[in-house]
């Protein structure tokens, strides 16, 4: 992974003392609200509904063992003894004191973490595969220009104010694991007629209260100019992107107004200006990918997983659902679930990141990754210690074996914390699971990517969802509207929405029911977004509001 060198621990260590002055004012009464606002934001400090909340960046979701044992550190010294990771990959701590705040940063400090840029109007957390560099239809690791990017855009003086939020993605691999269409920018490493790699880029995609899918800017990108393009396209979203209005100030709606090719011409101008005092040149790129090399894996490994799964069932099912191939013989990745029923998807408690730091040390070369379905991976686990690992893991009620099930739902705090929401959402995704307990019905379902966002901001990303659930305020009442098919791999495609809202006390029982209709219509070999494509949506809606008459 990435290491700071002395000019990126200077950075972030004065941005500790300029903000710690800046929280000293503010608490002296010398700053007021308004003028702090911005300040803080740009620390990732927000003002939620019952206290601050603390966003921690996780540079494209990568992190070592003495990091995490520094998260659970601050959990257990600053917070109530969790932390919440999130979509864009980082951890949220959602009940620091504003005066701690500080000094929680100064401690991140010390193991090279940092809140800069996690919320704010500015370019933030860039986000990739969680199994960047180790999956088999990858064409290149994308950790090395995600890092770029990083250093590129970190408290960048031409976009620190943007008219709204910034987000890029970046994949290299054939299927699209980082949802790169629903980003402001997506970028995708392919291959050019002359076998020569360079970036696809994708551009005004993005989901909240105007869910858009990004469009095509340039087919192939040479790597020299990643940079130069990147900065050519925020330019021009700076200057044009609307102001007056931040439900209108995405780079979505000022690419869908002009068209993608208007766009293009002026995105264009500007490259022209700075394409040739912007290069990134082969050395700087060699020098980044230095840090992702390859690990030192062992080359001659035995294993007896078939035996093993056997004699210890459990172990055969989580083997089956947590543990995804890995591009090296005899290695294997572990998704650890942060859904087990009952705690909030995405939570986990600082004894459980102490072990998880633990786990990494001895079995995953002190790595770990957190994904943007709310879950952690240790991404190099020799298949020599899976066992060992998974009564490790299970011990420490981490071995939840429901990895791309309907349990495995991306939820965000809703209204329990955040203050932008409409409507809860943690109580009704713990009542979904529990009416999906029984094993052997969750795996008969297959693949149902469930995510519920408790507002428009759509932070649980339920427009590509198979089932997108989003909590709606009708007159003090929370209420949810339901929408089907979506999903964001590869050719991503917004869901649409079934019908009027349903109230909070039905929406347990009108996924049962969606489920329903799936296993009735089904075909042999068909996931449930399979089954939608095939039957359209009538037939859900129907079965639907006829119970709820």
């Amino acid at each position: 992974m990435y290491i700071y060198d002395q000019v990126d621990q200077r950075i972030v260590d004065e941005r500790v003392a300029q903000f710690r002055d800046q929280t000293r004012r503010f608490l002296a009464g010398e700053l007021g609200e308004d003028e702090f606002l911005a300040l803080r934001l740009m620390n990732g400090v927000y003002v939620q509904r019952h206290a601050p909340m603390l966003r921690v960046a996780i540079p494209y979701g990568l992190m070592a063992a003495r990091q995490m044992r520094q998260l659970a550190h601050i959990a257990r010294r600053y917070d109530r003894g969790y932390g919440h990771f999130t979509t864009r990959q980082n951890i949220q701590f959602n009940w620091p004191e504003i005066e701690d705040i500080p000094d929680i940063l100064a401690e991140l400090a010390e193991v090279q973490m940092h809140a800069i840029q996690t919320s704010g109007n500015c370019i933030r957390n860039t986000t990739t595969d969680p199994l960047a560099g180790i999956a088999a239809d990858e064409l290149e690791d994308p950790r090395p220009y995600c890092e770029i990017i990083r250093q590129w855009s970190t408290l960048h003086p031409e976009f620190a104010y943007l008219p709204r939020k910034f987000k890029i993605a970046v994949t290299g691999a054939s299927k699209d694991r980082a949802a790169t269409l629903v980003h402001d920018i997506g970028l995708r490493i392919v291959r050019n007629d002359a076998g020569e790699s360079g970036f696809e880029v994708s551009v005004g995609g993005g989901l909240g209260r105007t869910p858009i899918l990004a469009k095509t800017l340039c087919r192939f990108l040479e790597k020299q100019h990643l940079l130069s393009y990147l900065e050519a396209i925020v330019r021009v979203y700076n200057l044009h992107g609307r102001r007056d209005n931040k439900y209108k100030a995405r780079i979505k709606i000022l690419v869908n107004a002009m068209g993608v090719e208007a766009f293009r011409t002026l995105v264009d101008e500007e490259w022209y200006k700075i394409k040739d005092k912007l290069r990134l040149d082969e050395a700087e790129i060699e020098r980044v990918k230095a840090f992702f090399r390859p690990l030192d894996y062992d080359t001659e490994i035995t294993s007896n997983l078939d035996q093993q799964s056997a004699a210890a069932p459990d172990f055969g099912r989580w083997l089956q659902y947590n543990t995804a191939a890995h591009k090296v013989e005899g290695y294997r990745a572990v998704f650890i679930s942060l859904k087990p029923t009952g705690v909030a998807p995405g939570d986990i408690s600082a004894d459980q990141m102490d072990r998880v730091a633990e786990l990494a040390d001895r079995y995953s070369f002190g790595l770990i990754r957190s994904t943007h379905d709310q879950n952690l991976l240790l991404a190099d686990v020799k298949e020599s210690d899976l066992y060992a690992l998974w009564q490790q893991l299970a011990a420490a009620d981490l071995a939840a074996p429901n990895i791309g099930t309907i349990a495995d739902m991306i939820c965000c705090p809703g209204l329990d914390f955040c203050a932008l929401a409409n409507a809860s959402s943690i109580d009704i995704a713990k009542e979904i699971q529990s009416r999906f307990e029984d094993l052997d019905y969750l795996y008969d379902l297959g693949e149902i990517k469930l995510k519920m966002s408790g507002c428009m901001n759509g932070c649980a990303h339920h427009d590509i969802g198979h089932i997108g659930i989003l909590g709606v305020d009708k007159r003090g009442v929370e209420w949810y509207q339901f929408t089907l098919g979506g999903y964001a791999e590869t050719e991503a495609k917004l869901g649409k929405r079934l019908g009027r809202a349903i109230a909070k006390d039905r929406v347990a029982d009108t996924v049962e029911t969606l489920v329903q209709v799936y296993l009735e219509q089904r075909h042999e070999g068909e996931r449930f977004v399979d089954t939608y494509e095939r039957i359209g949506i009538e037939s859900f809606k129907e079965r639907v509001y006829d119970t709820a008459n």
